[in-house]
């Protein structure tokens, strides 16, 4: 009975070092998932940009700036000078939080009377929104302290826009809805046109009238309908479960999908061509989904990674689409804002099913 269980194991291990893609995959993905979480994921909030917006322009006013400025927690990215200016760089993600100063303030502290600060933060990420709060309770303290004022010299007002009560669940289920039209669209394409392969019904298909161009659009665009589906489904849960605000356009959620969608099913029908078994396309695209969506922003800020990881983010569409998502629920913003993000979309979308389609032709020829 060993000797049958031995020789067993020993064909098992031969038959997967023998294949090229199997031993790829054992090697890869954990290399790749201990980077992705030895360094990118990050839940500390360091150099969160920021804007300071002084209306006052004062001696203490200054010092409170550069207080903020020279901490390690905060980088200084803009500097408006109009209420607009601010509302502007908040609706468009540009900062984190405005801390503005208004009139006054310098002269209230000379006084001996309580200096108002006021905390603008964008709440569609509660976690860093929290976290950036306190950071500036903090630099605040340390300016009571330098000037040797009591705990009541200066009282900061916080306010969160988009999620006033930082509530964690308006943060994340967005993301949610990425997850399941990608993993979705992904698993149903690459595994549907393996499956094909596997039962041999694909090389009766090869001898028929059909097309390959015909051939591929017949088997994504059924897969799109679904993950638009999954989609709807997603949204009115978040609705109605999670009483997620809704403050954009259903038109914009669908067409930044389909837009998303150019990727996902792309991906999927170049995984499909790659792998030849079904259980080497789930491994593919799990290979695939897993340093994508951990790379996307939808739990680990983008910009707590290192450098060269964020410059590699720029080519994941998953980045794009949350960042839609979350502008669409939370901020009720459009094609002016998020501009971009769907332009950015569309390119990689179209990229990637042009040469995955080129491939998938040349396999069927």
């Amino acid at each position: 009975m060993w000797e049958r269980i031995v020789t067993i194991i020993r064909k098992e291990l031969l038959q997967v070092l023998r294949d090229p893609r199997l031993r790829m995959m054992l090697i890869l993905p954990p290399v790749l998932q201990l980077i992705v979480f030895g360094f990118a994921v990050n839940l500390d909030v360091e150099n969160a940009r920021v804007a300071w917006f002084d209306q006052d322009r004062s001696a203490s006013s200054r010092e409170l700036g550069a207080m903020l400025e020279n901490s390690r927690y905060f980088r200084v990215v803009a500097r408006p000078e109009t209420e607009a200016e601010a509302q502007l760089l908040l609706d468009r993600g540009a900062v984190l939080s405005v801390v503005r100063v208004g009139p006054g303030f310098g002269a209230d502290l000379d006084r001996g009377r309580t200096g108002q600060v006021q905390v603008l933060m964008d709440g569609t990420n509660s976690n860093d929104a929290g976290i950036v709060s306190a950071y500036v309770s903090r630099v605040v303290s340390n300016l009571r302290t330098a000037r040797g004022r009591g705990p009541g010299g200066i009282d900061v007002r916080q306010r969160a826009w988009f999620n006033e009560e930082l509530k964690s669940r308006n943060y994340f289920v967005p993301g949610v809805v990425m997850n399941i039209i990608a993993l979705i669209t992904l698993m149903l394409t690459a595994m549907a046109i393996v499956r094909e392969k596997e039962i041999g019904t694909m090389e009766q298909l090869m001898v028929t009238p059909v097309r390959p161009l015909e051939l591929m659009l017949g088997k994504t665009i059924p897969f799109a309908l679904i993950g638009l589906l999954d989609m709807a489904l997603a949204v009115v849960a978040a609705l109605v479960v999670f009483h997620v605000p809704f403050r954009g356009t259903v038109w914009m959620l669908v067409g930044s999908s389909c837009l998303f969608l150019l990727s996902t099913l792309g991906t999927g029908l170049f995984l499909s061509t790659i792998s030849r078994t079904q259980q080497q396309a789930m491994m593919s695209v799990f290979f695939f989904f897993t340093p994508a969506f951990m790379l996307s922003g939808f739990t680990f800020p983008v910009r707590n990674m290192p450098e060269a990881i964020q410059w590699l983010t720029y080519l994941n569409p998953l980045r794009y689409f949350i960042e839609v998502l979350r502008g669409v629920f939370l901020k009720g913003t459009g094609v002016e804002v998020l501009w971009p993000q769907l332009g950015a979309m569309g390119m990689i979308g179209v990229t990637i099913l042009l040469v995955s389609a080129g491939r998938f032709r040349k396999r069927l020829e």
